[in-house]
């Protein structure tokens, strides 16, 4: 398949089906709440289909495939809604009429349904194709690099950085990283021993100007067994917490400067992932379709008025003061944080632009 409709097929489906299942959760947390739903909407624009189910609501199907939404009956309250809309409201089928306990659920399901999206993505991975592990055993030594200097070999086992024994890679990592530039010892289990190797641990530093610190190999991947149904759930819960974790930690390190912000991807990067681990198989792109849901759940969680977070806070400042945000204060939040994600759309499409090169290549031209 050529590169380029495999890398459009590959983002359509991945983001295709997150955004259904985020809607889903929308769709089916007002039903249960008595709330008639009039749109369900994949994508936006002109819709390219679009019919009616039995309980009255419209899906449509549209061309721009950036998200979706669902349209509750009666979501603009009476402050907002025009006397047309009022007349044509459904007795007991409106959403602002729901106690506010309702109106979060409602909201908060289309994130619940990402992270429920993950798990179950997570499962079927491990019970069909086991589960992938990174092993403290190393797979490569990367040619002048710090553990190259200290004399660690590939089927070496890092035991002990330190006088810290080590549990598994990522403890590894978050050890070096912390010490660019430190005099250390490693302790490698080789051949039944336990060897001592003294290492100054690599610096590298990015693009703003962060140190941090670099061992120089590459660690040896294995496939597990595929579990027992009950045992791939509980791998799977264990595996989306420590991404929402990872994900939680990484935007920390963004907002406090330990980390460059030029890493933040858009739509084009993930486009151009999306074709990447479907050329490497359905277990990679599950993977990635799993990882993707998690960012989604989280992203729609953000206190940003627009999203779902910013209304749940709206709902538990109503809740906390007995009767709704003001109207005034809802345009001017839902305008600032409208301002905020299109700042953050256009700063990561920027940032995806760069990672393509394109404006080395515009300058080239120029010059």
């Amino acid at each position: 398949m050529p590169e380029l409709l495999r890398t459009l097929l590959a983002f359509a489906l991945v983001l295709g089906v997150l955004v259904f299942i985020h809607e889903l959760g929308h769709y089916l947390a007002a039903r249960w709440r008595g709330v008639h739903v009039e749109v369900f909407s994949i994508g936006f624009g002109r819709p390219l289909l679009r019919w009616h189910d039995r309980v009255g609501t419209e899906w449509r199907l549209c061309p721009i495939p950036l998200g979706g939404y669902v349209k509750p009956h009666g979501f603009e309250g009476p402050d907002e809604a025009t006397p047309e809309q009022m007349a044509a409201w459904l007795p007991g089928r409106t959403f602002h009429d729901k106690p506010v306990l309702s109106r979060a659920i409602v909201i908060a399901a289309g994130p619940i349904f990402n992270f429920l999206l993950a798990i179950v993505l997570f499962a079927g991975l491990f019970m069909f194709a086991g589960r992938p592990e990174i092993r403290n055993v190393v797979g490569q030594v990367v040619a002048g690099s710090a553990a190259d200097a200290a004399g660690v070999k590939p089927d070496d086992v890092i035991v002990r950085i330190g006088d810290h024994t080590v549990s598994d890679v990522a403890d590894i990592q978050a050890r070096v990283t912390a010490e660019p530039g430190a005099h250390t010892e490693l302790g490698v289990r080789r051949g039944g021993q336990v060897v001592t190797l003294p290492v100054i641990v690599g610096t590298v530093t990015d693009k703003s100007g962060t140190r941090s610190g670099q061992l120089g190999v590459m660690f040896t991947a294995i496939v597990g067994k595929p579990m027992s149904p009950m045992a791939a759930v509980g791998a799977a819960v264990q595996e989306t917490w420590r991404l929402i974790i990872q994900t939680l930690g990484g935007l920390w390190q963004m907002l406090t400067g330990q980390h460059s912000a030029k890493d933040l991807g858009g739509p084009l990067r993930i486009a151009q992932m999306s074709g990447q681990m479907a050329q490497y198989g359905v277990a990679s792109l599950v993977s990635f379709m799993a990882l993707l849901s998690v960012n989604l759940g989280l992203i729609n969680l953000f206190p940003i008025p627009v999203l779902d977070g910013g209304r749940l806070v709206f709902y538990g400042l109503e809740a906390l003061l007995g009767r709704p945000v003001s109207r005034r204060v809802r345009d001017i939040s839902f305008q600032a944080g409208f301002a905020v994600i299109a700042g953050l759309f256009l700063f990561s499409t920027f940032n995806d632009l760069s990672h393509f090169g394109l404006f080395r290549w515009v300058a080239s031209l120029n010059g």
